[in-house]
C-alpha cells in the first residue's frame, strides 16, 4: 500500500511539473520580450560635464564626433584630491575605454586609473600631441602631460580604439581668473554611473 501511494505522488509531482512548464512556455511566447536589449544603459553626461567644466582648474575634456556604436557609461567628477575627472565608454566592440584627467602627482595617478600599466618609453602622436605609451595586463593606456593637468586614455579596448577617443577629444576654454567664482574644492561633486558596468575592474577617478 505504501509503495502505491509512494508511486503515485511521484506521478502527481511529474505531472505537476508538466504543467508548470507548459504555463511558463505560454507565458514566454505571449509576454512581449526584447532578446536584442542591451542591458547597460547609456549615460547623458551632459550635465556633469558642464559642472566639471565650470569647476575644475584645467581644460576638462570630452570626445565630440565619435561614430556610432560608442556608449557612455559612467561619469564623475571629484572637486578634491586632484581634481578628478572620469568618462568611462564602452566602444563598437563592448570594450573599456576611459578618459581620466587630474592634477594628481602623474607618476601616482597614471598606474591607478590604469590598472598598474607601465610606461613602455614610446610616445605616439594624436591629434598634434604626443601622447605617452603605456602597457599592461588589464589595461593599456595613453598618457598626455600638459600644464597643471594629465590625461590619460584607458582601457581594455586596443591601442586603436584609445587612439580613436584621444583624437575625439575636445576640452573647453581655459577656465576664467575670476576672485568670486567658486573654487573646485567648494563646487560639490557630481557622480552618475550606470549599472553594469562593461569591466568590473574600472578604475575610478582618482581621489
Amino acid at each position: 500500500m505504501a509503495s502505491k501511494r509512494g508511486k503515485q505522488t511521484v506521478r502527481d509531482m511529474f505531472l505537476s511539473m508538466l504543467v508548470i512548464t507548459a504555463v511558463a512556455g505560454v507565458a514566454y511566447i505571449f509576454i512581449p520580450h526584447d532578446e536584442e536589449a542591451d542591458p547597460i544603459k547609456a549615460v547623458d553626461y551632459r550635465v556633469e560635464l558642464a559642472t566639471a567644466r565650470r569647476a575644475a582648474p584645467y581644460p576638462v575634456a570630452a570626445p565630440a564626433g565619435l561614430p556610432e556604436g560608442w556608449k557612455a557609461t559612467s561619469v564623475s567628477y571629484q572637486g578634491h584630491n586632484g581634481a578628478g575627472w572620469h568618462l568611462g565608454y564602452l566602444d563598437p566592440d563592448r570594450r573599456y575605454v576611459a578618459v581620466e584627467q587630474s592634477t594628481a602627482p602623474a607618476k601616482k595617478y597614471v598606474p591607478v586609473v590604469s590598472q598598474d600599466a607601465k610606461n613602455t618609453g614610446q610616445t605616439r602622436e594624436v591629434a598634434g600631441q604626443e601622447w605617452e605609451v603605456w602597457k599592461g595586463p588589464k589595461y593599456d593606456a595613453l598618457v598626455l602631460h600638459a600644464e597643471g593637468v594629465t590625461t590619460v586614455v584607458t582601457g581594455s579596448a586596443p591601442t586603436g580604439r584609445l587612439v580613436e577617443m584621444a583624437e575625439a577629444l575636445e576640452t573647453a576654454p581655459e577656465p576664467a581668473e575670476d576672485p568670486s567664482a567658486p573654487s573646485a574644492s567648494s563646487e560639490p561633486a557630481t557622480e552618475s554611473s550606470s549599472g553594469a558596468s562593461s569591466d568590473p575592474s574600472k578604475a575610478p577617478a582618482a581621489s
